[in-house]
């Protein structure tokens, strides 16, 4: 079997004693990541097999885990685990730290682990204690998915275990090693002539015939988009084709809006009021086929919430994001990402006040984003928005990178009108 695991996860296994976890872990994680209840319980009280010391031993090895993915480290967790409740413990200190979460269950025969128990010169347990352990994992089988992991793998056998091999992916989000040149455009809201008046001022050659695209720079330089593809614009539809285009020829990347997540669920058939420009959307795709539709609905569905570049220096975000998110994922973060932060409050024009993150951004990785328009570029700390309000009649811009310049086209129209007046 073909383990993949992301690079910063919560491994928890799963399985009686004398199942294999431990030799498992050793043979394919490095011992720092390795945290292990008898190892905690050696520390406390010189002996690992110290039951009497469990209480204290798994305080001290959730407070190890804690302190891992508070620092980004990938972890793994050898106890039993057979119980719901400590699964839920754990899965609790992952929410916490935005973190992904695996489960390895190791379901080989209880005739096996009995007979590996009687071999063991260490310990022996009492047979009825790991017949009990067995039957609690086979309880928990059919429900580790909706306790909240986000990957299961089950090893059913000693020659799976044997043949096991483990790979350790980068997060979705991460491109570090994608270190430019980039051109970083903000939101474009069906602002097609705009869009392309852009890339040519950029220097990208385009060639369009019907549905088929030629875009290349010779520079090699690559489009980050921020997101915000959809609504409001006129030409919402050719946006999409030419970036859904750029993207699939490894030419541009783009990060989820808040905009394309509502048409994204709107596609998906759930219940979204249309308005704030949804409906242009809506209206523009009616004559679009369902091929079309589905593969819109999809490549919104799989857009990051914000993606890293160049060995951490650079981080997009449609609205933002705080320093202690990148790297990580979870509904809380992308949410974040989508919409930022507002106070609570609302302003004269009824609508929330925003919050605004940068104030307090510290981080060392430099972040482009939009969301909130503005009639210029907007730089505060190590961040800059380049939401420069096209489709409200002011201008589309995009943010060079790694030369820290600013190229801007004015809008050929206004399309729609802002709730609030753009400072």
């Amino acid at each position: 079997m073909r383990i993949k695991l992301p690079e910063f996860s919560l491994i928890i296994l799963i399985g009686p004693s004398s199942s294999g976890k431990t030799s498992f872990a050793k043979k394919h994680f490095k011992d720092s990541e390795i945290v292990s209840s008898d190892y905690c319980r050696y520390l406390i009280s010189d002996y690992e097999f110290d039951q009497s010391v469990n209480k204290q031993a798994f305080e001290l090895m959730h407070d190890i885990i804690d302190k891992r993915l508070s620092l980004r480290k990938f972890t793994v967790v050898d106890a039993t685990n057979v119980l719901e409740s400590a699964r839920f413990e754990l899965l609790e200190i992952s929410k916490k730290h935005h973190c992904l979460t695996a489960a390895i269950v190791f379901n080989i025969p209880v005739q096996i682990c009995k007979r590996r128990n009687k071999m063991r010169s260490d310990r022996n347990l009492e047979e009825k204690i790991i017949e009990y352990q067995y039957n609690q994992m086979q309880y928990s089988l059919m429900n580790l998915k909706k306790e909240g992991f986000n990957y299961v793998f089950i090893l059913n056998s000693i020659d799976d275990i044997l043949k096991t091999k483990i790979y350790k992916n980068p997060l979705y989000c991460d491109k570090s090693y994608e270190i430019g040149p980039f051109d970083i455009i903000g939101d474009v809201h069906g602002c097609y002539d705009e869009l392309i008046s852009l890339l040519k001022k950029l220097g990208y050659q385009i060639s369009i015939n019907d549905d088929n695209y030629e875009i290349h720079h010779k520079d090699n330089r690559k489009v980050i988009f921020l997101g915000d593809l959809v609504d409001r614009g006129p030409k919402v539809v050719e946006v999409l084709k030419i970036v859904m285009h750029m993207v699939r020829s490894n030419i541009a990347y783009c990060v989820q809006g808040n905009h394309d997540n509502k048409l994204y669920r709107k596609l998906e058939g759930r219940n979204v009021q249309v308005k704030n420009g949804l409906e242009n959307s809506i209206e523009q795709l009616e004559n679009e086929t369902q091929e079309f539709k589905d593969e819109v609905r999809e490549f919104l569905k799989h857009l990051d919430s914000h993606l890293i570049f160049d060995h951490q220096r650079l981080v997009v975000a449609h609205a933002g994001i705080k320093e202690s998110y990148i790297g990580r994922t979870s509904r809380s973060i992308r949410s974040y990402t989508l919409y930022g932060e507002t106070t609570r409050e609302t302003d004269e024009f009824g609508l929330p006040k925003r919050y605004l993150w940068a104030k307090d951004y510290k981080g060392k990785a430099f972040v482009v984003y939009g969301h909130t328009p503005n009639l210029e570029p907007y730089r505060l700390n190590n961040t800059i928005n380049i939401d420069t309000g096209c489709v409200f009649g002011n201008k589309l811009t995009a943010y060079r990178y790694p030369e820290e310049e600013l190229i801007s086209v004015n809008a050929f129209k206004q399309y729609s009108v802002p709730s609030r007046p753009m400072k």
